[in-house]
């Protein structure tokens, strides 16, 4: 009987086995980059890996989060300026109007433009931005007003949804991420229980009904409200520009916090390519030397153990 393999031969087979794992290791850093594929590369480091790439997605989220709330915020701030430039046009004509020389044909014919002015102040307030009304809060695949020519009052509520959504700062916290048509457009005094002085739908509808009356006396109260709408538009664009800021700043972060977390990742998990050509070389060197060394070894024939 053959009796089991010396432990010089075992020693030897042991050291082939351990360089062939070390070229594969090797030889797998080179060619992938990476000196972590499987958890048994670095069972240390795995929890904090796991930890970094869940930071990495969250964080990727929040980026894209923040362009499209940039996206909304600049839409929004767009349509404000548009709807600045539609109310210094209606006081325009209101001080026309409320000229005493002017005849009621000629305020029927400004009634037209304000009108006009009210249909696309009520477009405003409907800014839609991929599928969604920016100025509808929480409900915003429905517009909160919209325009209907045949009532009284063309500016038909259809829902008033506050906006409760916040967007996160990567840098800690949120920020309130829009305001409402009604907010804007519609302000309300809750202790007169009806419009504010600053209402910018009740403004025009003002004028435009001082218009059509040929009231002299009503086209003149408008001026006061069409102003007092002005500022409050005006507010309402700077809060979006100051939103536009805060977006800036968290996408600036979000930015950073991006190149760290990668960075990171990449100090655990990338090879050091030089290093681990030079261990691949060195390795394969120790082979060969190895597979010499063995073939000038005296060998062992069946012969030898027979008697």
């Amino acid at each position: 009987m053959i009796s089991n393999l010396d432990p010089q031969t075992a020693q030897f087979l042991n050291g082939i086995d351990q360089i062939q794992n070390n070229i594969a290791k090797a030889s797998n850093e080179v060619s992938s980059g990476l000196a972590v594929t499987v958890p048994s590369d670095a069972p240390d480091q795995i929890g904090n890996l796991l930890q970094l790439r869940a930071n990495q997605s969250h964080n990727t989220q929040v980026q894209a989060n923040l362009t499209l709330a940039q996206t909304n915020a600049q839409a929004a701030d767009n349509a404000l300026s548009s709807s600045i430039q539609l109310m210094d046009t209606a006081t325009t004509l209101a001080t026309e109007g409320a000229t005493a020389t002017t005849t009621a044909t000629s305020r029927a014919a400004l009634a037209e433009q304000v009108q006009s002015i009210l249909q696309q102040m009520v477009a405003n307030s409907q800014t839609n931005v991929q599928g969604v009304f920016i100025f509808s809060g929480d409900q915003d695949q429905t517009p909160q007003y919209t325009w209907d020519a045949t009532q009284a009052n063309p500016v038909v509520t259809q829902q008033t949804s506050a906006s409760t959504r916040q967007i996160e700062n990567p840098a800690g916290g949120t920020f309130q991420a829009s305001l409402t048509a009604q907010q804007i457009f519609d302000d309300q005094d809750p202790a007169a229980g009806g419009p504010a002085t600053d209402n910018v739908f009740n403004a025009l509808n003002t004028l435009l009904t001082g218009l059509n009356t040929n009231d002299t006396a009503g086209i003149t109260n408008s001026i006061s409200l069409l102003q007092a709408a002005s500022v409050h538009l005006n507010t309402s664009q700077a809060f979006y520009g100051n939103l536009e800021d805060e977006i800036q700043g968290a996408n600036t972060y979000a930015s950073n916090n991006s190149t760290q977390i990668e960075t990171e990742i990449s100090n655990i998990q990338d090879a050091d390519i030089p290093s681990a050509a030079s261990e691949l070389t060195e390795a394969n060197t120790q082979l060969q030397a190895a597979m010499e060394m063995e073939g000038q070894l005296p060998h062992t024939s069946l012969f030898s153990f027979l008697g």
